[in-house]
């Protein structure tokens, strides 16, 4: 296939770069400890200077795959619940990708930072704003989980701004960076301790050393 008929496809939501896809058990969030399979699509334009998948961001790294090969390797485990994740998945149209997905009888779950407008047809929506790009206005009517990571007291704030515009009683998560836990998990613990309507998620995986 040529590279402009590959590019279409890809604009078109037909196909689309993959850094990686593996089946580990979640490690964030709501969902912690269930077994998932990760679908990471290449390609990201937010830049948080401490991503730990910053090989994700050049999309053009990584090989295109149909919606039918996606598909295909997530079958080939027995759980099913998908979560779709970057990079930052929303550059892309994701609506051919969810839709195959649930035909073969997925959970689908979206991680994203919301930068650009929403697409597809999700199970649940985790909504991770970045200070280095603003949210469109679309991720605020559809997400199920508000998760701020945490990596400098400002965030705090930060939280606060993007929960007060929540159109729906979503989940409110925080997060510590993990290369900052020590220093800001006692302050995520107090403001949990003042503000009940938030609770801490921790990113287990990494305590349990998997993917």
């Amino acid at each position: 296939m040529d590279t402009r008929t590959l590019s279409s496809q890809v604009r078109a939501g037909q196909a689309l770069p993959i850094m990686e896809s593996f089946y580990t058990v979640q490690g964030e969030g709501t969902f912690t400890g269930h077994a998932a399979y990760f679908i990471r699509i290449g390609g990201c334009d937010v830049g948080c200077v401490w991503c730990d998948v910053k090989d994700s961001w050049e999309a053009a790294r990584w090989p295109i795959q149909s919606i039918e090969e996606i598909v295909a390797g997530a079958r080939a485990y027995p759980g099913r619940l998908a979560v779709i994740t970057g990079g930052e998945p929303l550059l892309y149209p994701l609506a051919p990708l969810t839709d195959a997905l649930r035909a073969a009888g997925f959970q689908v779950h979206l991680e994203t930072s919301g930068a650009h407008p929403f697409s597809g047809s999700f199970d649940w929506v985790v909504f991770s704003p970045k200070k280095f790009k603003a949210p469109h206005p679309s991720i605020f009517e559809v997400a199920d989980e508000l998760k701020v990571v945490v990596s400098h007291k400002s965030d705090f704030t930060f939280a606060q701004e993007n929960a007060s515009k929540m159109y729906k009683n979503a989940v409110f998560r925080l997060q510590p960076e993990w290369t900052k836990s020590s220093r800001y998990l006692g302050s995520i613990i107090e403001f949990v301790k003042l503000h009940p309507e938030w609770q801490i998620s921790l990113q287990t995986h990494k305590f349990m050393e998997i993917p």
